[in-house]
Protein backbone atom coordinates (compact mmCIF):
# COMPACT_ATOMS: atom_id res chain seq x y z
CA UNK A 1 0.00 0.00 0.00
CA UNK A 2 1.68 3.32 -0.77
CA UNK A 3 2.12 6.13 1.57
CA UNK A 4 0.35 9.43 2.29
CA UNK A 5 2.43 11.86 0.76
CA UNK A 6 1.83 13.64 4.27
CA UNK A 7 4.00 10.76 5.86
CA UNK A 8 6.57 10.98 3.19
CA UNK A 9 7.37 14.33 4.23
CA UNK A 10 7.65 13.66 7.50
CA UNK A 11 10.26 10.88 7.03
CA UNK A 12 11.89 13.05 4.82
CA UNK A 13 12.24 16.22 7.28
CA UNK A 14 12.61 13.35 10.10
CA UNK A 15 15.50 11.67 7.80
CA UNK A 16 17.22 15.08 7.48
CA UNK A 17 17.06 16.16 10.78
CA UNK A 18 14.30 19.04 10.50
CA UNK A 19 11.61 17.49 12.03
CA UNK A 20 10.37 19.57 14.08
CA UNK A 21 9.54 18.08 18.21
CA UNK A 22 7.12 20.66 18.76
CA UNK A 23 4.73 21.37 15.83
CA UNK A 24 1.66 21.84 17.83
CA UNK A 25 3.23 24.14 19.90
CA UNK A 26 2.99 26.70 16.48
CA UNK A 27 0.38 29.20 16.87
CA UNK A 28 1.13 31.28 13.90
CA UNK A 29 -1.60 31.56 11.59
CA UNK A 30 0.05 31.21 8.61
CA UNK A 31 0.93 27.64 10.12
CA UNK A 32 -2.30 26.54 10.81
CA UNK A 33 -4.08 27.87 8.02
CA UNK A 34 -1.89 27.90 4.75
CA UNK A 35 -0.94 24.23 3.43
CA UNK A 36 2.77 25.99 2.32
CA UNK A 37 3.28 26.64 5.84
CA UNK A 38 4.44 23.11 7.35
CA UNK A 39 4.80 23.47 11.35
CA UNK A 40 6.75 20.01 10.93
CA UNK A 41 9.38 21.74 8.97
CA UNK A 42 11.93 23.63 11.67
CA UNK A 43 14.08 25.42 8.84
CA UNK A 44 10.73 27.05 7.69
CA UNK A 45 9.02 27.62 11.45
CA UNK A 46 12.71 29.07 12.22
CA UNK A 47 12.93 31.37 9.07
CA UNK A 48 9.65 32.55 9.26
CA UNK A 49 9.78 33.39 12.99
CA UNK A 50 13.38 35.34 12.64
CA UNK A 51 11.29 37.11 9.23
CA UNK A 52 8.64 38.47 11.31
CA UNK A 53 10.07 39.93 13.67
CA UNK A 54 12.93 41.54 11.64
CA UNK A 55 10.25 42.62 8.54
CA UNK A 56 7.10 43.01 10.20
CA UNK A 57 8.61 44.56 13.75
CA UNK A 58 6.81 42.13 15.45
CA UNK A 59 8.06 42.25 19.46
CA UNK A 60 10.72 39.24 20.13
CA UNK A 61 8.48 38.01 23.14
CA UNK A 62 5.70 37.81 21.11
CA UNK A 63 6.76 36.27 17.83
CA UNK A 64 8.46 33.50 20.40
CA UNK A 65 5.22 32.64 21.80
CA UNK A 66 3.80 32.45 18.89
CA UNK A 67 6.21 30.11 17.41
CA UNK A 68 6.03 28.17 20.72
CA UNK A 69 9.45 28.89 21.60
CA UNK A 70 11.46 30.44 23.92
CA UNK A 71 13.26 33.86 23.17
CA UNK A 72 17.03 32.49 23.77
CA UNK A 73 15.77 29.83 21.32
CA UNK A 74 14.42 32.77 19.23
CA UNK A 75 18.02 34.96 19.64
CA UNK A 76 19.95 31.62 18.58
CA UNK A 77 17.95 31.24 15.33
CA UNK A 78 18.40 34.91 14.58
CA UNK A 79 22.09 34.95 15.22
CA UNK A 80 22.22 31.74 12.79
CA UNK A 81 20.59 33.11 10.30
CA UNK A 82 22.87 36.20 10.52
CA UNK A 83 25.76 34.19 10.33
CA UNK A 84 24.86 31.01 7.86
CA UNK A 85 22.05 32.08 5.54
CA UNK A 86 18.99 29.46 5.63
CA UNK A 87 21.62 26.36 6.08
CA UNK A 88 22.43 27.89 9.74
CA UNK A 89 18.88 27.20 11.00
CA UNK A 90 19.90 23.44 10.20
CA UNK A 91 20.01 21.75 13.36
CA UNK A 92 23.80 20.44 14.15
CA UNK A 93 25.40 17.64 15.78
CA UNK A 94 25.38 17.91 19.58
CA UNK A 95 28.70 17.37 22.05
CA UNK A 96 32.41 17.01 21.45
CA UNK A 97 33.34 17.06 17.83
CA UNK A 98 35.82 14.25 17.96
CA UNK A 99 37.97 12.41 20.96
CA UNK A 100 38.63 15.32 23.33
CA UNK A 101 40.21 13.26 25.53
CA UNK A 102 42.63 11.46 22.71
CA UNK A 103 44.27 13.87 21.46
CA UNK A 104 47.65 13.57 18.72
CA UNK A 105 50.00 13.48 22.37
CA UNK A 106 47.88 10.79 23.57
CA UNK A 107 47.83 8.67 20.23
CA UNK A 108 51.88 9.13 19.58
CA UNK A 109 52.22 8.10 23.58
CA UNK A 110 50.42 4.53 22.60
CA UNK A 111 51.81 4.58 19.84
CA UNK A 112 55.07 4.74 20.85
CA UNK A 113 54.44 2.36 24.03
CA UNK A 114 53.42 -0.56 21.20
CA UNK A 115 56.90 -0.02 19.49
CA UNK A 116 58.28 -0.77 22.61
CA UNK A 117 56.52 -3.91 23.47
CA UNK A 118 54.13 -5.17 20.72
CA UNK A 119 52.33 -7.16 23.27
CA UNK A 120 51.09 -4.45 25.40
CA UNK A 121 47.11 -5.04 25.92
CA UNK A 122 44.81 -2.04 25.43
CA UNK A 123 43.85 -2.34 29.27
CA UNK A 124 47.32 -1.99 29.39
CA UNK A 125 47.75 1.23 27.29
CA UNK A 126 44.45 2.82 29.32
CA UNK A 127 46.52 2.26 32.47
CA UNK A 128 49.57 3.95 31.39
CA UNK A 129 47.22 7.35 29.98
CA UNK A 130 45.25 7.25 32.84
CA UNK A 131 48.64 7.38 34.88
CA UNK A 132 50.80 9.75 32.50
CA UNK A 133 48.38 12.39 31.26
CA UNK A 134 45.57 11.42 34.43
CA UNK A 135 42.75 10.64 31.85
CA UNK A 136 40.24 7.79 31.96
CA UNK A 137 39.61 6.86 28.36
CA UNK A 138 37.24 4.36 27.39
CA UNK A 139 38.85 0.95 25.15
CA UNK A 140 37.22 1.67 21.88
CA UNK A 141 37.68 5.25 21.90
CA UNK A 142 41.59 4.46 21.70
CA UNK A 143 40.73 1.93 19.23
CA UNK A 144 38.81 4.01 17.26
CA UNK A 145 41.73 7.05 17.26
CA UNK A 146 44.72 4.29 16.67
CA UNK A 147 42.79 3.01 13.82
CA UNK A 148 42.08 6.88 12.13
CA UNK A 149 45.77 7.66 12.77
CA UNK A 150 46.55 4.08 11.36
CA UNK A 151 44.01 5.15 8.31
CA UNK A 152 45.45 8.63 7.58
CA UNK A 153 49.22 7.02 7.55
CA UNK A 154 47.76 4.30 4.76
CA UNK A 155 46.70 7.17 2.60
CA UNK A 156 49.76 9.05 2.56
Amino acid sequence: MAQPKDDAKRQALAREGVLNPHPQAVGDPLFTSNPFFDPRDLVQVRYEMVRRHQTEGQAVSDVAAVFGVSRPTFYKAQAALAEGGLAGLLPRQRGPRGGHKISAEVVAFVEELKAANPDLTTAECLEAIAERFGRNVHRRSLERALARKKKRNAER
